[in-house]
């Protein structure tokens, strides 16, 4: 399968580049079971969502209004955690197939209650040529310094983030859920946002545990009481080359538990894995580091 994330790459002389199949515009999809995080917000006067199909891969630009989406495990299956997903596409755009839907079914197919966090980013041009090579401009320009972070930024998604984590926790009796068992995993700019609600959420507003998926590895200030961080990238990352790891070493000096997976190869926007890499591991590593860890363990009451 083309990987939708391919998209971010078009003037960084990447292979998968050449690869991407041309975005064709979309309808939106039907998303009925998508709550509201802000039941009062409206989309500002003459914008809209624009949906747009690369391969068999759908993302959306221009979101204005959160949403969560939960998708339900089974309730003989169910281990009462719970993931919040952030998909990827440098908040100007969410790669909502390939690294939301996909990764959600896949955690509630393994007993994890989970949930696609669709959060606000950057306007684009409605026009999906337009916005392609715009997007692709302005990422090129923002990873011109590779020892520098991203300059594309949306402090909003941070704050979908934080109000996702309120959500679900306040809905754990609804959902059969253990509001001490709630974390978050993001892919790319959702990684990013997925560290930001863990660094910058207070106590227990913060997710109690994120895995953080092809995203920088710049070194951040990590306080004690940050949640535990699974980490995966590929050596071969075509966004973020020559990975540091400084990020892990940040979470190993805060002494607070981290595990990195560094896959020979995968490239950027590997999402459920790249067929025929070890970053198809992925997500049953993720899985395995949660119960670890003892989060996949039912309580007595659920």
């Amino acid at each position: 399968m083309k990987r939708l994330s391919f998209i971010l790459l078009p003037l960084l002389a990447s292979p998968a580049a050449a690869q991407m199949p041309p975005p064709v515009h979309a309808q939106a999809p039907a998303e009925p079971n998508a709550i509201p995080l802000y039941p009062d917000m409206k989309a500002p006067k003459g914008t809209t969502e624009n949906w747009v199909r690369f391969g068999e891969d759908l993302a959306v630009r221009n979101v204005t209004v959160p949403t969560l989406t939960p998708v339900l495990p089974d309730p003989a299956k169910a281990t009462g955690a719970a993931v919040i997903v952030a998909p990827g596409g440098a908040f100007m755009m969410l790669a909502m197939q390939h690294e939301g839907w996909n990764v959600a079914r896949w955690l509630a197919d393994h007993g994890v209650t989970a949930f696609v966090l669709k959060y606000r980013l950057n306007q684009t041009p409605a026009d999906d040529q337009e916005a392609a090579a715009y997007m692709g401009q302005r990422i090129a320009a923002s990873l011109r310094d590779p020892s520098a972070a991203p300059a594309i930024t949306e402090p909003r998604a941070t704050l979908d983030a934080l109000a996702a984590l309120k959500l679900v926790r306040g809905g754990a009796d609804k959902w059969g859920i253990d509001p001490q068992r709630v974390g978050m995993i993001g892919f790319s700019a959702g990684a990013m946002t997925t560290l930001n609600a863990a660094l910058e959420g207070k106590g227990a507003d913060r997710p109690s545990f994120i895995g953080y998926v092809y995203g920088p590895m710049l070194a951040r200030d990590v306080p004690g009481g940050a949640p535990p961080m699974f980490a995966a990238i590929a050596n071969d990352d075509s966004l973020f080359p020559n990975p540091s790891y400084a990020l892990v070493e940040s979470w190993r000096r805060a002494r607070v538990p981290v595990e990195l997976h560094a896959y020979e190869r995968g490239d950027h926007g590997f999402g459920t894995g790249k067929p025929g890499t070890t970053s198809m591991g992925v997500l049953p590593q993720f899985l395995s580091w949660l119960d670890m860890h003892g989060l996949l363990q039912r309580s007595s009451g659920q």
